[in-house]
């Protein structure tokens, strides 16, 4: 009877090429202990290029995050600054940075900010991801040690199911494991409405600095949720977080 191992094992390293290959572009070497260093000697203007480069391209920290809408907030752009405000709340949910959006927007009351166990629980796991992929995959080289030694005694009783669950358990961590998507309202006035068109029934009309949990998209809306139901905001009124 022909082994299964070969077929396992070319297996296990075609995943560990897929799966690992996004792991590995978010740790690339990037240009911000030079912006840093230009921030510290208040060479503002040319540290902000360098942060918004690396933004742009999905690396950053809470503390870039920080440094950027104090930049922006000096030049006179409150709506970039709360841009970077509501995207460290999202890393970082905590009432100072809620005051600071308030003062900016003008606003004495904001909705959409309200964070959930449920919500603290996933941030966890997002902050932790790469730490929890690396445990992960500590079990998973342990258990094809595993299969080797069993294996070597006795073939028909090598079990590659606790493997391949892990396998599946990695992907689904690398891969969908992530925080909501939201958005902050931009736009003033921003009309909130039942359906995804202009004929939809008024929810609310807001101003911006609110926050919301965008479920979906279609055509010129988003579908968001807003005070614990479902609405539809145009595109347009919202930048994405």
């Amino acid at each position: 009877m022909q082994s299964t191992r070969p077929i396992f094992l070319v297996n296990l390293l075609f995943f560990f090429l897929i799966v690992f290959q996004p792991v590995y572009s978010q740790g690339v070497t990037n240009s911000l202990p030079k912006a840093d260093s230009l921030f510290e000697s208040r060479s503002y203007k040319e540290a902000f290029e360098i942060y918004s480069e690396n933004y742009q391209e999905g690396l950053y920290s809470p503390a870039m995050l920080l440094k950027m809408a104090f930049i922006a907030e000096g030049m006179g752009d409150k709506e970039q600054a709360t841009h970077y405000l509501g995207k460290y709340y999202d890393l970082n949910p905590n009432e100072q940075i809620i005051s600071k959006i308030k003062t900016l927007t003008g606003q004495t009351t904001l909705f959409g900010y309200e964070v959930d166990d449920r919500d603290r629980f996933v941030l966890f796991l997002v902050n932790y991801k790469q730490y929890l992929l690396i445990a992960l995959s500590a079990i998973l080289l342990l258990s094809v040690i595993m299969i080797f030694w069993t294996s070597r005694k006795n073939e028909s009783r090598v079990s590659y199911w606790p493997t391949a669950a892990l396998m599946i358990l990695i992907f689904l961590v690398n891969n969908f494991l992530d925080k909501p998507s939201t958005g902050l309202i931009t736009h003033s006035p921003t009309y909130i409405t039942t359906h995804p068109s202009a004929g939809g029934e008024l929810v609310d009309q807001i101003e911006p600095g609110h926050r919301v949990k965008i479920k979906s998209s279609k055509d010129i809306w988003f579908e968001v949720e807003w005070k614990n139901q479902r609405a539809y905001i145009r595109k347009d009124h919202i930048t994405r977080l």
